[in-house]
């Protein structure tokens, strides 16, 4: 866990679950779940098996199963997964690619 008020740069990578409460200006990596709370802002690429925004996210979204979109979230970048939830009052910008099996889109330059 990621508390308020915490700023942390770099990547993290988890064989666990993470939850995002304050700040993470890089790349995370989860093999569980990765949650996002609405205090919470990553400015970077996530990869999970499930997702769930509550706060901000500038970058790509990738879960190998499904992305949760809560209704004060603010998503800015492509999103990848095979089940999406988006809630009202989210604000998403960005392109959908859905799969069976989503696999992390490819870094651009």
């Amino acid at each position: 866990m990621i508390g308020p008020g915490t700023v942390v740069e770099g990547k993290i990578r988890s064989q666990g679950s993470v939850r995002i409460d304050g700040k993470l200006t890089g790349e995370i990596t989860a093999s569980e779940s990765l949650a996002v709370g609405l205090s919470g802002e990553i400015d970077g690429n996530v990869t999970a098996k499930n997702v769930t925004i509550g706060g901000k996210v500038r970058g790509s979204i990738t879960a190998s199963e499904k992305i949760v979109f809560e209704g004060k979230a603010v998503i800015k970048g492509d999103i990848r997964a095979s089940k999406l939830v988006i809630d009202e009052g989210c604000l998403f910008d960005g392109k959908v690619a859905m799969t069976e099996k989503a696999q992390p889109y490819e870094a651009r330059h």
